[in-house]
């Protein structure tokens, strides 16, 4: 009992030291996939499918399309506000892949930001997954790019920004790094690769960047590696917390097993040892005997006849 209490901290423990974040940008991208491929129910190669999301996720959009590589390549597709032209490829190579359509909508800010700069249309994704195993969940995203024409992705609601400056498009790449932009017609943001897009104004003087150069992360984690690190070592932790508990539990045991076996002894020696007998000699040896009562015995009845 007091093992499965102590093994309950533990665990709530490393909950709790799990930062927020943890649960955003890395992990969303794998929890959108499961309910996105879940909507793959005897699907048409190129008809859209609409994913449902938890209520604790409302606002977020996500659908599926499955496709052929090479009618990707071939042909192009329109899917929502996202245009792939001819010419777009995915590596390493699959026959069918699935691209998975996201829209944070007003979740944008909480799983991408952005300090010193304010979203003016939703953060908008697209990743693409092998199709072989639509049952499948933690899926590594495929690496698609556009060979010829950009691919662009038209929003249909761009907010106005303050009055003087000049929104940017903004791409979030799949390894953290940040992609700056200038917007096209007002409402178009081109792009070589998949990852997640927006329109951004910068509303404050942009944070100094750290020592090194190295680009800001998107939020949640040190790109996926980092991700999949921080739950390595939570896991080893609760797992190394676990053992420690359970070895504490076993030397308790055994030294209050070797205490009362200690006693015991004691108790055994004690009753050998307690009533010493009289030696006395037999031939060449000793051998012990009774001590004489103190009372003698007496007649119940003195007379005798």
């Amino acid at each position: 009992m007091l093992l499965v209490y102590l093994c309950t901290i533990l665990l709530f423990q490393a909950a709790v030291a799990q930062p927020r974040s943890e649960l955003s940008a890395i992990a969303l991208d794998s929890l959108l996939q499961d309910y996105a491929f879940k909507a793959l129910v005897r699907p048409k190669t190129g008809i859209v499918y609409e994913g449902n999301v938890p209520s604790n996720l409302t606002g977020i959009s996500v659908a599926a399309l499955r496709l052929r590589s090479g009618s990707l390549r071939r042909k192009g597709v329109v899917y929502k506000e996202f245009h792939l032209p001819v010419g777009v490829t995915a590596q390493p190579y699959v026959e069918r892949l699935v691209l998975v359509y996201h829209s944070l909508g007003n979740w944008s800010s909480l799983y991408y930001s952005l300090p010193g700069r304010t979203f003016l249309a939703p953060v908008l994704g697209l990743l693409a997954y092998d199709a072989s195993n639509l049952s499948a969940k933690n899926l590594s995203e495929l690496d698609i790019r556009a060979s010829g024409d950009r691919i662009s992705v038209t929003f249909p609601t761009v907010r106005a920004g303050p009055g003087g400056l000049a929104p940017k498009c903004v791409h979030f790449a799949l390894d953290g790094s940040l992609e700056f932009e200038n917007v096209v017609n007002g409402t178009t943001c081109l792009t070589a690769d998949q990852g997640h897009y927006s329109i951004v104004v910068e509303t404050a003087p942009a944070p100094a960047p750290a020592p090194g150069g190295g680009a800001p992360r998107r939020s949640g984690g040190e790109g996926k590696g980092g991700g999949n690190r921080r739950v390595w070592i939570t896991l080893a932790a609760v797992v190394g917390g676990v053992a420690l508990v359970a070895a504490l539990v076993m030397l308790f045991v055994y030294v209050r097993g070797c205490r009362r076996r200690k006693k015991l002894r004691r108790m055994e020696h004690a009753a050998e040892v307690g009533v010493p007998l009289p030696m006395t000699p037999v031939g060449n040896t000793k051998a012990p005997v009774a001590m004489e009562t103190r009372t003698k015995p007496l007649l119940e009845n003195e007379f005798v006849p």
